[in-house]
């Protein structure tokens, strides 16, 4: 067994057990730090927290009493700590703590801790500073201020003075639009820390952010954490909770390490999605609990004005050891991906209870830039996912997404405005009790889904299943306990697969150009 060492900083570290397991470890284990107890880890991501700056550990893991792996590390060095309560903080749940920790923040030298310890801290959206780490000790709670009226808001768009270029703020939906700050904003900032066993929690519940969802009041809903053209940024061990809208929103930021978090939220609430990378390159997310309302993850890179302007795409993602449950899908790509998706390996992880296991949507108008291409699921394992993996062609999100030149199955000229589906891979994946279908892919006439590979992939159905339409598009029936549905194909591989207990034949296929068996 290995124990892998994936991120250390002055006061904390995290480490990967590498038993085998997926989002939890095959047995406990006990830890031991510098030969002293250090209590147990039950999950293959193990953060430790309340180390002390520039100094040497070293962590064993024991299977019992016998040893197993064992790591060493230093930690980095700290120029100062700044208690937040020093700064004027209350943390009793009734004061306004956001002026003392924004102070905190601000005043905080290069290289230095933000600490925020146990208590409650009634807040309104604070802001980030470059080179610093803001922790959250075991017991602390940011909770979001209820009052939207209290908000700052990011401008959508503004123009240069020369009227010759602009900036891009806010954000909503792939479209520059007048936001609500964040509970937690960053704004081209970088080389910053998150980090604690604490909590951040939006109080939506509390307030209207999920009424009327789709009304604009003032600007559009806020996110519990927004990066904005930012970098280096590591968020390691915090819990997230009831979020206005999107839970965690990167955008157009690079060097991106989420490690070890909780993102949760009411199975109704409406667009709280878990992760949603925007324009983001070289992303880890590692160790991730999800349950929420909407996708746990959904990967995404503008609407056509963003995706033609700037080209950039989300790719290099790499996410594991998570789990993901109850959502809407477990990893989705789009809709908002007009400026493509690319390189994207999820492996070791665990979805349950998900209605869709990856799910690509795009529709006609997401543009030539729009590519979906690169999509790898390894060593992944699902429970009672409704389809286990989908590609919709024909999403009918958007005013328009009704219309006959978004729904028409007779092929549209391919053109400027036509999205592609390129290589989706699933290897070495096992499914147990799927509802609706083992997949469903929907490809467009004139320009079918390039190529879906199954490889050592072994499905069973559950006979229990509700019937559920696995993509959102028009005359989708639904269906209950299909093999695999699929549409507009150009390439099908197939190689070890095997189904128990579906309704029908195995592969119910049209118009798909090939199909390869190993």
């Amino acid at each position: 067994m290995q124990l892998e060492r994936i991120f250390v900083s002055a006061r904390t570290a995290t480490l990967l057990i590498g038993d085998g397991g997926l989002y939890h470890t095959l047995k406990p284990y006990r830890l031991l730090l510098n030969g002293q107890p250090f209590g147990t880890a039950e999950k293959t991501v193990v953060s430790l927290f309340g180390l002390w700056p520039d100094t040497d550990y070293t962590l064993e893991v024991l299977d019992g009493d016998a040893p197993v792996a064992a790591a060493a590390f230093r930690t980095e060095k700290e120029s100062c700590t700044l208690n937040v309560r020093r700064f004027g903080a209350v943390g009793d749940g009734a004061h306004d703590d956001t002026a003392a920790i924004q102070a905190a923040i601000l005043c905080c030298p290069e290289g230095g801790r933000v600490l925020i310890p146990a208590g409650s801290y009634r807040v309104t959206p604070l802001f980030l500073k470059s080179h610093t780490t803001v922790e959250l000790q075991k017991g602390a709670v940011l909770q979001l201020e209820t009052d939207r009226s209290r908000f700052p808001i990011l401008p959508g768009m503004v123009q240069s003075t020369d009227e010759s270029d602009d900036y891009n703020y806010g954000s909503w939906e792939g479209n520059p639009l007048d936001t609500f700050a964040a509970a937690i904003t960053g704004v081209n900032v970088e080389d910053v820390l998150l980090c604690g066993e604490g909590l951040i929690d939006g109080q939506a519940q509390q307030s209207d952010w999920w009424q009327n969802h789709r009304t604009r009041r003032g600007a559009w809903r806020g996110r519990l954490l927004f990066l904005n053209h930012c970098k280096n940024i590591t968020v390691q061990g915090l819990s997230f909770a009831n979020s206005p809208s999107w839970n965690l929103h990167p955008y157009f930021s690079d060097d991106l390490r989420f490690l070890d978090i909780s993102v949760t939220a009411p199975a109704d609430s409406p667009n709280t999605d878990g992760f949603d990378p925007e324009s983001c390159q070289n992303v880890l997310l590692l160790g991730a609990h999800f349950s929420l309302g909407d996708d746990c993850i959904a990967l995404k890179a503008g609407k056509i004005y963003m995706g033609r302007r700037y080209k950039r795409p989300c790719k290099h993602i790499r996410i594991s050891h998570c789990l993901m449950e109850n959502g809407h899908g477990g990893m989705t790509a789009g809709s908002e991906m007009a400026g493509g998706v690319c390189d994207v390996k999820v492996s070791d992880c665990l979805m349950r209870n998900t209605d869709r296991g990856l799910r690509i949507k795009t529709r006609r108008g997401r543009g030539k830039d729009g590519v979906i291409d690169d999509i790898v699921f390894e060593n992944v394992r699902m429970e009672k996912v409704g389809a286990p993996f989908t590609v919709n062609c024909l999403y009918f999100c958007d005013p328009d997404g009704h219309s006959q030149w978004v729904q028409s199955r007779q092929p549209a000229p391919v053109d400027d405005s036509t999205p592609y589906v390129g290589s989706i891979t699933f290897r070495n994946v096992t499914v147990e009790g799927c509802g609706a279908c083992a997949g469903y892919l929907l490809g467009l006439p004139e320009q079918p889904v390039e190529r879906l590979t199954l490889e050592n992939v072994f499905f069973t159905f559950d006979p229990n299943g509700k019937p559920m339409a696995p993509v959102m598009a028009e005359g989708i029936e639904p269906c209950l306990n299909k093999g695999l549905v699929a549409c507009f194909v150009k390439e099908l591989r197939l190689k070890n697969v095997t189904m128990q207990g579906q309704q029908g034949e195995e592969l119910v296929l049209e118009q798909v150009e090939r199909i390869l068996r190993a």
